[in-house]
């Protein structure tokens, strides 16, 4: 059997990731794993991992071979799905921004182009019950969706999250007893596709530093849409791990997140660490750019403030923001969590491959 896997454009990443990890620990199967990949990102595959350029003639012949296609987002050119492949869509975030068709801005002919894709979907992977008509809706899609909770969660709750955690904060050298906030801004639709100016980051780098960089560093996570928007940053106390490869263990090593409308926040709950909601542009994000599912005023477990040193207030009296939003968080959790118990990439596999160990 073959499995084609994709990720953010050719990255070893999200929840293909954790089922190429998961598949290849069950065991017992004859498979071949090919991913799609980039040379930009070859450094986040495994040693042995069998990748080939998404670019190329050959990404097209591998999907067209494949038995089973595993992809966390679209799969934006022309190729052909032939009788008998099962292409399984993870999608990679509860969707608190308006995405695809129910978009409020974007490129012409983009989405038109994007629902070839879809139709070539034959099931969808919902990680809570609130996003399954979101999604279905968005994508117009009409096939089997299946709430199992994420794959790429599953480390947040395994049992070895706390070794894991120490591992990778030595591995970027965070020091004992330094807190580690993760910044994950999501991506604006005018910075990527519009006539606007070049991206900026709202954040003052400069300030987090000189008031807090003592004992704090700044885990920079940009959008993957965006992600060598800042190559090259250089500010003490803030190390840019937007092409770090897995983002659960950004999560791990974090105490703490600042975020705005990225679907994150919603993975970062699992671990109960508090949140912070950097939302300056909130009214022009709501009403021009996207719009939202859910009102972020309503469910946010965190505070929802408009300026920088709004934010690094915030950092500094991290108890009292879990002390003040310790129901929010725990409704917030119960609503969009559920299915987050460390098993997600089993029930997945169950879902896709037979018993008996053939094609899907």
């Amino acid at each position: 059997m073959k499995v084609v896997y994709h990720s953010f454009e050719g990255r070893y990443s999200d929840n293909p990731r954790a089922l190429h990890q998961r598949l290849l620990a069950r065991g017992g199967r004859d498979v071949e794993h090919l991913w799609l990949s980039t040379p930009a990102h070859a450094h986040g595959f495994p040693a042995g991992t069998a990748t080939v350029d998404i670019d190329s003639p050959a990404a097209v012949e591998a999907l067209q071979d494949a038995d089973l296609v595993v992809s966390n987002t679209h799969l934006d050119f022309d190729w052909d799905k032939r009788p008998g492949t099962t292409y399984l869509q993870t999608w990679h975030g509860t969707p608190l921004k308006r995405i695809h068709r129910d978009v409020l801005f974007a490129p012409a002919g983009r989405l038109d182009r994007l629902d070839r894709d879809v139709a070539r979907w034959d099931l969808l992977l919902s990680p809570n019950d609130a996003s399954t008509g979101p999604l279905t809706g968005a994508f117009r899609f009409t096939g089997p969706v299946h709430v199992t909770g994420y794959p790429r969660n599953d480390a947040l709750s395994a049992p070895d999250a706390q070794e894991r955690r120490a591992r990778v904060r030595e591995e970027l050298g965070i020091a004992e007893g330094t807190t580690a906030v993760l910044y994950t801004p999501t991506w604006r639709d005018d910075d990527k596709f519009g006539d606007g100016p070049d991206f900026r980051l709202a954040l003052d780098l400069e300030r987090f530093t000189e008031r807090l960089g003592q004992d704090h560093v700044l885990l920079l996570r940009l959008h993957y849409m965006v992600s060598a928007a800042l190559q090259g940053l250089d500010v003490p106390g803030v190390l840019d791990l937007s092409f770090h490869p897995d983002i659960s263990d950004l999560y791990l090593a974090a105490d703490a997140m600042v975020t705005d409308y990225s679907s994150t926040q919603f993975d970062f709950a699992i671990t109960g660490k508090p949140i912070v909601y950097y939302v300056y542009d909130l009214d022009r994000y709501r009403d021009v750019l996207r719009g939202f599912y859910f009102d972020p005023h309503e469910i946010a477990p965190g505070p929802m403030v408009a300026e920088s040193e709004e934010v690094l207030d915030a950092l500094a009296d991290l108890d009292g923001v879990r002390s003040r939003f310790a129901d929010r968080y725990a409704a917030f959790r119960e609503t969009f969590c559920h299915a987050e118990d460390g098993h997600a990439a089993d029930r997945v596999l169950d879902l896709v491959l037979p018993a008996g160990g053939g094609r899907p």
